[in-house]
């Protein structure tokens, strides 16, 4: 299939959701060439790695839209991703496939367990993949693969146990025990779902979920629900409380709190030695990192308080992560 195949002439998003655009993606490192994909709600990720570890064909184009399930159109469209990859790259032979997905994902068994946004349940997504791709595919949940790329590239590599966090639209997050993901059948991890409130009412249909209260979106939408004055995302709202806008102080303020409040929780339980956060909200810099902060410690006593640090790989670290599944099925 060519790009004038009419089938095959996919758009490229310029930017995400958040406004943000395509970065450049960091090396990988020596090793067999590999096809990645991180596939998200709106749009998938897509390169071709190099025996060097470098990127070729990097692209982000939205995810097919259709009603219900969209197992079928996704693996079709990855079909035509691929093609178009290995065409344009005819010297790269890639050698296996990682894709990575949101969602409860059981990646032993290659299962697409449940995805709202994405429509599907119990979804043979890996086996599906590596019959369309005639390769074989490491399959695994998009934000855990991400933290792995994290441990090995970025911000996490110097922790053992470690936290990953990303905190954008919604809120999701990842476990990292002893140096690996902790899964628990793809359960494990859920931290934007934990509750840490008697309201509002989540997309999932549980009460209270963090990321109702404290993600970007959250605080975009409940500014607006507030005053009646739509926000330029979650960014405005917290300038806006910096310039002493009760309203927003307030939400902002609430959603700290959320966040201290899940993270001391994490802290009890599993006390891990860094939280690496990531995402759109990363990105207010000290308004966010230093709050966190005082008010993780303010909750904690004998605890080993974490470290705060920021995600090093940006948008990519679900790319990156799908990558180096890849190379360890090739």
């Amino acid at each position: 299939m060519t790009r004038s195949d009419p089938a095959a002439d996919v758009p490229d998003v310029l930017r995400d959701a958040s406004g943000e655009a395509l970065t450049a993606v960091r090396g990988l490192g020596a090793g067999v060439p590999v096809l990645a994909f991180d596939v998200g709600g709106t749009d998938i990720k897509s390169a071709l790695f190099d025996a060097h570890g470098t990127a070729h064909g990097l692209r982000r184009t939205p995810t097919p839209i259709v009603e219900g399930d969209r197992t079928e159109a996704l693996i079709a469209r990855l079909g035509v991703l691929a093609e178009e990859l290995r065409a344009a790259h005819p010297g790269i032979e890639p050698q296996a496939v990682g894709l990575v997905v949101p969602g409860i994902v059981d990646a032993d068994a290659g299962l697409g367990v449940f995805a709202s946004n994405l429509g599907w349940h119990d979804s043979p997504l890996r086996d599906l993949a590596s019959a369309r791709l005639g390769l074989p595919v490491a399959f695994d949940h998009d934000v855990r693969a991400a933290s792995w790329a994290e441990r090995l590239l970025g911000g996490a590599r110097d922790y053992e146990n470690a936290v990953v966090l990303v905190i954008g639209t919604g809120i999701a997050g990842a476990l990292l025990v002893g140096g690996v993901p902790y899964t628990a059948g793809g359960y494990a991890g859920e931290i934007g779902h934990s509750p840490v409130a008697e309201g509002p009412i989540c997309a999932c249909g549980a009460r209270g979920c963090l990321e109702a209260v404290a993600s970007a979106g959250a605080i975009a939408r409940r500014y607006h629900e507030a005053t009646g004055v739509a926000p330029d995302g979650a960014k405005d709202v917290i300038a806006r409380a910096a310039a002493g806008d009760p309203a927003a102080r307030d939400i902002w303020n609430s959603a700290l709190d959320a966040l201290a409040l899940s993270l001391a929780q994490l802290t009890a339980v599993i006390a891990p030695e860094a939280v690496v956060i990531g995402g759109g909200l990363s990105r207010a810099g000290g308004a966010l990192f230093d709050e966190l902060r005082a008010r993780l410690a303010a909750r904690l006593s004998f605890h080993r308080l974490p470290v705060l640090v920021p995600a090093e790989l940006s948008g990519n670290a679900g790319l990156l992560g799908a990558a180096l599944r890849a190379r360890e099925v090739a």
